[in-house]
């Protein structure tokens, strides 16, 4: 009866650590952002909580998207309402994976998994007439670029054909 409880038990400790591990590509914002800036790190900070919490700061000041909104929810910005810095700096100054921050950081907070980067527009097989307006705009903001005056869909195309040739060349596209 007793050799059964144990099994048991271990049984369910194992069931349970399945669950709470990341599956494949949950948490894509959280890891690509934690490996990211524990890429901006110097060696002598790298074993300091502290100044992991001021440099990761500095670095949500730099971010967009779906990164600044990751920061946000750490507490990386002025603006974020709460403050969970420390499930962060504490693991990375234990050299931990970023993948198994991310299932600490989730634990605490299940919105940070929810993160998932936009799809990736390619403009060298897309035709432009078929994207929606929404689509349009992305392309142009991921570029820091404007349209001023734009009111339909086809002035919108324009300023991206003037602007292609400016950017295509960037690996970020």
């Amino acid at each position: 009866m007793y050799k059964f409880s144990v099994f048991y038990l271990l049984f369910v400790g194992a069931a349970l650590q399945t669950t709470y591990a990341l599956k494949e590509g949950e948490c894509e914002v959280c890891i690509k952002t934690i490996d990211k800036f524990a890429a901006t790190l110097e060696d002598n900070v790298k074993s300091d909580p502290k100044l992991i919490e001021a440099a990761f700061k500095k670095f949500c000041k730099g971010s967009k998207n779906k990164e600044n909104r990751f920061c946000y929810y750490l507490g990386g910005l002025e603006e974020s309402a709460t403050g969970i810095l420390g499930e962060l700096s504490k693991p990375l100054s234990w050299s931990m994976p970023s993948d198994k921050i991310c299932e600490k950081l989730k634990k605490k907070d299940a919105q940070i998994c929810d993160l998932r980067f936009d799809k990736q527009i390619d403009l060298n097989n897309v035709d432009l007439k078929k994207l929606k307006v929404r689509d349009l705009k992305k392309i142009l903001n991921d570029w820091d670029e404007s349209c001023d005056g734009c009111i339909e869909k086809t002035d919108f195309i324009k300023r991206i054909e003037e602007l292609k040739p400016k950017y295509m060349g960037r690996s970020d596209l």
